[in-house]
């Protein structure tokens, strides 16, 4: 087996950390996610060693090496030497060190970390996990520019990835120089994003996407790693994949080679060069004679993609989901507007893009081995772009040959990310202004004319443009409102699902969003998104039906079970895991077993993440298991202390098997170490609600609404519990402050309609009532209350 380091993402400066992860919800009344492990550290592990290559011709193919395939393809093995690629992760040295390591210092918090050399080895004193200066040795580098992290060994076969980084950028641009990777955060040995702690672990969260062909080998029984990787970089065959069978190959292909032969790897090329052709000479945009093959573009989606991983098989070319679930074009990672926010990894920017809808691919822009543009400023563009109409004051209405007349400057705006990493958000948008008015989303004109706003830059277009720029329908709008107005967003949403025009990505987010407000009216909609070419598509019409009637779930997930994208069985397996086989029909339950098989292998991967255990026990939980379900829900507490939804998570489970004595305790240790979390105060006063102490119950409700004002299910539970205690005027005056935050929530309508009806406010209740009526069209009960309510 191989030897390396985890990360989502590629280019070696990276690091993510708790604020970052992608974690998915699984369905459950009060199931969430997340993730993180902890072990204490003294001794270091005995440093990583790259296994050796199996010898190439067995079956299957296996990993030969760089230097193997230099041999015959010299010009892109010296291409990629040097690259972010190839220095991606390195032993400590003194050729690979870039930072000060003479005695340098860093001061942070009241603690002042040391850089310092002793013999050979790379040194730096700084706080451990107890919050004592302790002195540790620097095993490996991550990444080169514009920043290089640092590995340190941990018992158990950790590494983790001190938060002090170096600048690597010339000193004229502000570079070499230390600094802290949290320089607004206080992180001291208390806190989860410690380097000591789980969201600093390399095998957990870098080490995937800085080697080639990485296995994590987590033991959750003893909480170590034994993490392989064949190459500790990012060599070729992570893109190309195992070249065994393409050795064995060329031993034996003579010229001239036939382009369908078989060569023992899938072929990776875009025709980047000659397929784009401008169709006239008044053309403004190039065309391409033919789509490319798609398996060149994925081969670079998993590690640039916001994402989870489902399995560390991936067969090179295949399609994301196949190997890892997607993040969808949400907050907090994205904007509205999808404009990137937190930082996603180009992947989901791009699918975005008209280019991507074009049939651009990476290659097109991108030399893979060097990672350098096929051309500097504008002129890559104008590969594709009539310079003429384009790159011209015309069009960018800015000054030749300054910031403003860049392509990318309006089309693709930096944000920082890892405090000085400037990175393009590759979904090529026409910059829109009036969407940063109505929707709160950034806009290229005023990133750079900061002293500026909204409206300055939208009154602008208008005189350069006209007005009309302004009525192009944008998905924005609509996926706004699936985040921010409820019920009233669901047809919207389930329209722009099914839109034959909206990028892929898009239309998943839509019925992603439309989700908690699925209902029997909405299976037409969500079975036609089953059928959809795009697995991403796929899987959220899956979360579509979740809480449809068995017979429904069966219906539309049971013929998924068989998909060819794994990520789509997985999620097709999940809906199905409470079902008893004589649910499944009889040539469905062999899948159903294998795609089981398959998800259970995914949460095994996860085992080092509370996410992970807190999944596992959702499924143990669904498939009455329930003693297994409270172990892994422990186990998501033991990595990680201070994570909020294990402790409500085990809370509901004993709930859900009589043990209520028990879920209290768990609630109260819960609180015990996150005393400010609302639904940890939530849950405790449901549980109180049950146990028939109401006052108790009411403080803890009361606590949820203050420490969480925005959640309108903390809200209307506060009301509740007031008007349960006799306080109807104060429930009536909260219900009302609550509709005023959250006017579309169902539930806070509905009781603004019976407390008001209850005490004779008829006005009142009617008007919420029909309120509540352009909410849920067609509802019988409720017409035949307004009906009431009028007549009277």
């Amino acid at each position: 087996m191989p030897t390396s380091p985890e990360g989502a993402k590629t280019r070696a400066q990276r690091f993510i950390v708790a604020g970052l992860l992608l974690a998915a919800l699984i369905a459950g009344s009060t199931l969430f996610l997340f993730s993180s492990s902890r072990v204490p550290a003294s001794s270091p592990a005995a440093s990583l060693a790259a296994v050796p290559k199996t010898a190439p011709g067995t079956v299957p193919a296996t990993y030969v090496g760089a230097e193997t395939c230099k041999s015959c393809h010299e010009s892109e093995f010296k291409a990629w030497s040097g690259s972010h690629h190839q220095l991606a992760m390195q032993e400590a040295s003194a050729t690979s060190v870039l930072g000060d390591f003479a005695n340098a210092k860093f001061r942070k918090d009241g603690v002042e970390s040391t850089f310092f050399r002793r013999g050979d080895q790379f040194m730096v004193r700084t706080d451990g996990p107890d919050g004592k200066l302790t002195e540790y040795p620097v095993a490996y580098t991550f990444g080169v520019h514009p920043l290089q992290q640092y590995l340190v060994p941990f018992p158990g076969g950790r590494y983790q990835a001190l938060p002090i980084a170096w600048d690597t950028r010339p000193k004229n641009e502000g570079g070499q120089r230390w600094f802290h990777l949290y320089p607004k955060q206080k992180t001291d040995y208390t806190n989860p994003l410690h380097w000591t702690g789980v969201y600093h672990n390399w095998a957990l969260q870098c080490a995937e996407c800085h080697s080639t062909n990485l296995h994590k080998g987590y033991d959750p029984a003893s909480q170590t790693y034994k993490t392989t990787f064949s190459e500790i970089n990012v060599a070729c065959e992570a893109c190309h994949g195992p070249a065994s069978a393409h050795l064995d190959w060329a031993r034996q292909a003579r010229p001239p080679y036939g382009a369908a032969d078989d060569k023992g790897l899938p072929s990776l090329k875009s025709r980047w060069n000659e397929a784009w052709k401008f169709p006239s000479d008044t053309a403004k945009f190039a065309v391409r004679d033919q789509p490319a093959a798609p398996a060149g573009m994925n081969s670079c989606a998993a590690c640039h993609a916001r994402r989870s991983t489902l399995s560390e098989d991936r067969t090179p070319g295949a399609p994301l989901e196949d190997s890892h679930r997607l993040a969808m074009l949400t907050a907090p990672n994205y904007h509205a507007d999808g404009q990137q926010r937190e930082e996603v990894y180009v992947w989901g920017s791009f699918l975005q893009s008209r280019m991507h809808q074009s049939g651009v691919t990476c290659m097109d822009c991108h030399e893979p081995h060097s990672h350098k543009l096929r051309a500097e400023g504008n002129a890559l563009c104008t590969r594709c772009h009539a310079a003429a109409e384009f790159d011209a004051p015309k069009h960018h209405r800015h000054a030749a040959g300054g910031k403003g007349a860049q392509c990318v400057t309006c089309h693709m705006p930096t944000q920082n990310y890892m405090v000085i990493h400037a990175r393009q958000d590759h979904s090529l948008r026409i910059p829109r202004p009036d969407l940063s008015l109505t929707l709160g989303s950034p806009n290229a004109c005023t990133q750079c004319h900061a002293d500026k706003k909204p409206q300055w830059a939208a009154s602008a277009m208008d005189q350069w443009y006209g007005k009309s720029w302004r009525e192009r329908p944008h998905f924005g709008n609509t996926l706004h409102a699936g985040e921010t107005e409820g019920l009233p967003a669901l047809p919207g949403l389930l329209e722009l699902a099914a839109s034959p025009t909206a990028p892929a990505i898009v239309r998943a987010t839509a019925a992603a969003l439309a989700q908690p407000h699925a209902n029997p009216g909405t299976l037409a909609a969500a079975r036609a998104l089953l059928q959809d070419a795009d697995p991403s598509v796929r899987i959220a019409a899956l979360g579509m039906i979740a809480r449809a009637d068995p017979a429904s779930r069966v219906l539309g997930g049971a013929p998924l079970l068989s998909d060819p994208i794994r990520g789509v069985r997985i999620e097709a397996a999940r809906l199905l895991a409470d079902m008893a086989d004589a649910q499944i029909p009889p040539d469905r339950r062999a899948a159903r077993a294998a795609a089981l098989q398959e998800y259970e292998h995914a949460l095994a991967l996860e085992a080092d993440w509370p996410s992970g255990q807190v999944n596992l026990g959702n499924l143990r939980l669904q498939q009455g298991r329930g003693d297994e379900a409270l172990a892994a829900y422990e186990r998501a507490i033991a990595l990680d202390k201070a994570f909020p939804d294990a402790y409500v998570n085990l809370a509901d489970a004993l709930r859900q098997l009589g043990r209520d004595p028990e879920a209290e305790k768990v609630l109260r240790r819960g609180l015990a170490a996150l005393p400010r979390d609302a639904d940890l105060h939530h849950s405790l006063g449901l549980l109180l609600t049950r146990k028939g102490d109401r006052a108790a119950a009411l403080s803890e409700f009361i606590a949820a609404a203050k420490l969480a004002p925005d959640n309108a299910r903390h809200a209307y539970v506060h009301a509740i519990a007031v008007d349960s205690a006799g306080k109807r005027e104060q429930a009536l005056a909260l219900l009302r402050s609550a509709n005023k935050r959250h006017p579309n929530d169902v539930d806070i309508l509905g009781a603004l309609v019976s407390i008001s009806r209850e005490t004779g406010d008829r006005q009142a209740a009617l008007r919420y009532a029909k309120q509540l009526a352009q909410m849920l069209p067609g509802n019988a009960n409720l017409s035949r209350l307004i009906a009431e309510l009028e007549a009277r």
